[in-house]
C-alpha cells in the first residue's frame, strides 16, 4: 500500500485527540519518548508497524483504520487469495502483505513477508528492533537469519520462531535468494 506518512498521522493524530487522550499518554503507552511521539504524529519520520501497532492498540482501533482510514467490516471470516493481501510498505526492500485486512477485532496481525537477500547486509549486524507482544515466524520459502538479543538462528522452509517480541530481535534473509515467511504479531 503507498500510503503518505502525513496522511498516517493524521489520522493518528485526529483519533488521538477525537478521544480526548494525551500526547503524554500516549507516549507513554506506547513506550516511546514524549519528544519522539511528537515528531512521529507530525510525520516528519516514519513510523514502523509495530509502534503503529501499540498506537491502534492504545486508541482502540483497528491498525488498518489508521494506515488506511478504513474501518474492517467481516466478523465470521475472512478470506484473501494468494498475493491479494494488503500491501504495506514499511521496511525498505521487505515486502508485507497484511493477509486479515478486511477482519475485524482482530487477536493477532497476519503478514506475509519478503526479505531480499542482500550480499552487503549479509557483511553487517542484523538491525534489531523491539515491540510490545509476541511474535511467530513460520519460514515459507528460502532461509531467514533471525537474532533474537545475542542468538543468531539460521532457519529453514517449514522451520517456526515463537519469541516475545519485546526482546531486541531482527532478520535478513540468507543463503543467496529471497526469504518469504508468515509474520503473525500477537
Amino acid at each position: 500500500m503507498n500510503y503518505e506518512i502525513k496522511d498516517v498521522s493524521a489520522r493518528l493524530k485526529a483519533t488521538r485527540e477525537y478521544l480526548d487522550i494525551s500526547v503524554e499518554n500516549m507516549a507513554e503507552k506506547t513506550k516511546t519518548p514524549i519528544k519522539d511521539y511528537i515528531i512521529l504524529e507530525s510525520g516528519e519520520q516514519d513510523f514502523s508497524l509495530s509502534f503503529l501497532n501499540e498506537c491502534a492498540i492504545a486508541l482502540g482501533v483497528e491498525l488498518i483504520e489508521l494506515l488506511t482510514g478504513a474501518e474492517p467490516r467481516l466478523q465470521k471470516y475472512s478470506v484473501v487469495k494468494k498475493g491479494k493481501g494488503l500491501p504495506i510498505d514499511r521496511r525498505i526492500g521487505f515486502t508485507y502483505q497484511h493477509m486479515a485486512y478486511l477482519f475485524k477485532h482482530k487477536m493477532v496481525e497476519p503478514l506475509v513477508v519478503t526479505a531480499p537477500f542482500s550480499e552487503a547486509e549479509q557483511l553487517e549486524p542484523v538491525h534489531l528492533s523491539s515491540h510490545a507482544g509476541q511474535e511467530l515466524n513460520y519460514i515459507i520459502s528460502g532461509k531467514l537469519k533471525f537474532t533474537i538479543g545475542t542468538h543468531t538462528e539460521i532457519l529453514e522452509e517449514g522451520d517456526c520462531v515463537f519469541f516475545d517480541s519485546s526482546v531486541q530481535h531482527g532478520m535478513t534473509a540468507y543463503g543467496g535468494n529471497d526469504c518469504e515467511f508468515l509474520a503473525v504479531l500477537i
